[in-house]
């Protein structure tokens, strides 16, 4: 027996008949048991369908305004009736209200999760505005107050032969200072840095804890203890101030620093590099060596650079160790000298506005180093991470 023949009205010709009229009965089989096609999928109304909560309509922007709006008048209307003038109170209560309103409204109208993420939103955004703009304000403050002393002398001349009202001087014998103390704190610093990351991370011996131990406990060390430790057992016994005194202080403060990074560097190479290297019958310092180091280069120079912007800007220890000097000195390893810290310390301390001017300089000069220092980490650890991510 045949299966009953089902007669399907269609709206549409078929599409291997064209001679067929579009709104012909077409003879069509369906099998007994069959499924049914499904129905088509009905979707609620605009009103009821979900979004995402952090999607902004017209009406949140709106209601974002009113609010902001009613948050300036109430804290310009508070401020009034108690008297406060201080424009960060202003601002404090302004943003309280502000986010209040916010929510309220949005709790209103929409819910109490999507109104509650709007103004957790609401208030990252403002504090990560707020950083910004006060990183800019303090760069903008210093380099207003300090671009009127930079000149061609200001690099090319000391404070030896320059009285506190005299016009002139420079800072060059404190960068030939920054930049000795600074080679000496690298030199002594990353090498011991970088072998104790690689114990922690690579040999894992069993000493790991202890020196993890010491290491995070250098993190939190005040510079001023390392500069107490250097006067003890260096300038005190006789050897007196020196610009090497200052970098084996300025050095305990780098270590630390040095040795987290890399130590985190190091935990992002891939373990199969270390077992191709032992696959191949390598002992495990040559693929320490030739195979681990290698690929983390960027990533242990941009450790370097970070722990020298770190020590760069340390006054406490280098006043301990080198104590400071107006003149040159060109030795680091006799008599005093002085760096960038020091010369706008001791300037900042004088009576006078030429003295204090010549220090907004040198406080420029600094910056300046310190911003670069990033610039060239930020660019390195960037081309590291192109490099690894192209293999």
């Amino acid at each position: 027996m045949t299966a009953p023949t089902e007669l399907i009205p269609t709206t549409s010709a078929r599409t291997d008949d064209t001679s067929a009229p579009a709104d012909a009965t077409v003879p069509r089989r369906r099998r007994r048991g069959a499924a049914a096609a499904p129905p088509a999928e009905v979707l609620p109304p605009m009103d009821e369908q979900p979004r995402r909560p952090r999607s902004l309509s017209t009406r949140d922007r709106v209601e974002l305004v009113v609010a902001a709006t009613s948050g300036l008048m109430a804290s310009w209307l508070l401020c009034t009736v108690m008297d406060w003038t201080a424009p960060l109170t202003f601002a404090i209560w302004a943003l309280i209200w502000f986010l209040a309103a916010s929510y309220l409204m949005g709790r209103d109208r929409t819910s109490a999760v999507v109104a509650t993420d709007r103004m957790v939103t609401t208030l990252i955004w403002v504090s990560g505005m707020v950083a910004v703009a006060v990183l800019v304000w303090m760069v903008g403050y210093v380099f207003i107050k300090g671009i009127g002393v930079i000149n061609a002398e200001f690099f090319a001349s000391d404070m030896g032969s320059v009285g506190p009202l005299d016009e002139g001087g420079g800072l060059v014998h404190a960068l030939v200072g920054t930049m000795q103390q600074i080679a000496i704190a690298t030199v002594i610093a990353v090498p011991i840095a970088i072998l104790t990351a690689v114990y922690l991370h690579e040999i894992k011996g069993k000493l790991s804890v202890p020196v993890r131990f010491v290491v995070d406990a250098m993190s939190g060390l005040p510079s001023i203890v390392a500069g107490l430790i250097v006067f003890t057992i260096w300038v005190n016994e006789g050897n007196g101030f020196s610009g090497a005194a200052a970098g084996v202080a300025l050095s305990i403060m780098m270590i630390p620093i040095v040795t987290r990074t890399a130590e985190e560097i190091l935990r992002t190479i891939d373990d199969g590099l270390r077992e191709s290297a032992l696959a191949l019958g390598a002992p495990q310092w040559r693929s320490v060596v030739q195979v681990v180091l290698p690929t983390a280069r960027s990533g242990l120079i941009t450790a370097s650079i970070l722990g020298v912007a770190r020590a760069i800007g340390e006054t406490a220890p280098v006043l301990l160790t080198a104590f400071g000097n107006s003149s040159m000195n060109w030795n680091p390893f006799s008599g005093p000298q002085s760096n960038l810290p020091l010369f706008i310390w001791q300037l900042l301390r004088e009576p006078n506005d030429a003295q204090v001017a010549r220090a907004w300089g040198g406080a420029l000069v600094l910056m300046l180093l310190v911003l670069v220092l990033f610039v060239i980490a930020r660019a390195i650890g960037a081309r590291g991470d192109r490099l690894r991510g192209g293999k």
